[in-house]
């Protein structure tokens, strides 16, 4: 049987939480672990009761859900995050504290099972990071709007400036986020760092030869071009691909 979500509720408005947790309610999986009604709250019943996911009101006085989330994804074992709203003009906000999700109100409940089964696809990974198949996708912020990128379509990430710029088969696309930020996030998956600026898919990697100084190069496939790998991760990318 699969696990269940433990859930928290949060919202400054009493009937907009008890409609969030009805319709939560009919979902068997989900498991309500508890509702708070104001950001610092919030943080004090995620702390106690260890919920996987919170579903976060964003406009609410003295703490909205955006500083709140902040505060949560620092904690040792940060939930996922879904923003439930009226406002829309939030959600690139919502993005950048590595929200998996953005419900508008009035709830649809197509959207809502959608949003549920992202979480339940999130924590399947969690259970089984070395899975040869991984499944899932890469939000990312391109002109005020979220993207999903099939995580099996990057071929490789670098940092460039202060952008970081992530390759896929059928295109390119620049964020913000830093290498770490995107490594931690594909951390079930198979990627690995060749460079203190690069972050490959070693599922799309065909060859690995020589260079110089102990370096090599490696070549992906579909990709014309040869990446550098330091030799410093030599070492730690043939134990890998090898093993």
């Amino acid at each position: 049987m699969p696990s269940s979500i433990r859930a928290l509720v949060v919202d400054d408005e009493r009937y907009a939480r008890e409609e969030l947790i009805f319709l939560l309610s009919r979902h068997p999986r989900v498991e309500i672990v508890g509702e708070a009604d104001s950001g610092d709250t919030a943080i004090m019943q995620a702390i106690r009761l260890q919920p996987e996911v919170v579903f976060l009101d964003v406009e609410m006085p003295k703490m909205n859900g955006i500083e709140v989330a902040a505060v949560l994804k620092e904690l040792k074992n940060p939930p996922q995050i879904v923003f439930a709203t009226a406002y829309p003009q939030f959600a690139a906000d919502a993005f950048r504290v590595n929200a998996i999700d953005y419900l508008l109100k009035p709830y649809e409940e197509d959207q809502l099972a959608q949003t549920l089964n992202r979480i339940k696809v999130q924590d399947a990974l969690e259970t089984t990071p070395e899975s040869s198949h991984p499944l899932g996708k890469l939000a990312i912020e391109r002109e005020g709007e979220i993207v999903y990128l099939p995580i099996s379509s990057i071929l490789y990430i670098c940092r460039e400036g202060s952008l970081t710029r992530i390759v896929t088969k059928t295109g390119e696309h620049e964020v913000k986020l830093t290498l770490k930020e995107l490594e931690t996030r594909l951390s079930p998956f198979s990627f690995y760092r060749i460079h203190k600026s690069y972050l490959v898919n070693l599922l799309h990697v065909t060859r690995l030869s020589p260079w110089f100084n102990g370096a090599y190069q490696l070549e992906i496939d579909g990709y014309p071009e040869k990446l550098s790998v330091s030799r410093n991760y030599v070492k730690g990318l043939r134990a890998k691909l090898e093993h």
